[in-house]
């Protein structure tokens, strides 16, 4: 324990040198990125927002033809979409900003 504290008081004492690096992207792939992300966000909420409206319509058609099981599966469509809606929207955000962070 004692070797421990002797290093970590070296340590604070004279700490390494570290370069002084600020970390970018290169403008050459920072764009495809950009452009890569954004048409998966938009094709993956429209992808929910179909899921959503397909669900909706087995709703309507197992509610209308007594058929609880298919209003339920559609009852489950909706929920699942409107999550990986979210999901889609907070990830595509996030990366983005990342991305975002280093320019």
């Amino acid at each position: 324990m004692s070797q421990i504290l002797s290093v970590l008081n070296v340590l604070a004492a004279d700490p390494p040198i570290v370069p002084d690096y600020t970390p970018a992207l290169p403008a050459d792939v920072k764009e495809p990125v950009q452009l890569i992300l954004a048409w998966t966000a938009g094709l993956g909420l429209a992808g929910a927002v179909l899921g959503g409206l397909l669900g909706w319509a087995l709703v309507a058609v197992g509610h209308n033809t007594e058929r609880a099981a298919l209003a339920a599966r559609g009852k489950q469509g909706v929920l699942w979409s409107l999550i990986g809606a979210g999901g889609i929207g907070v990830t595509s955000s996030l990366v983005l900003t990342f991305y975002n962070m280093t320019a």
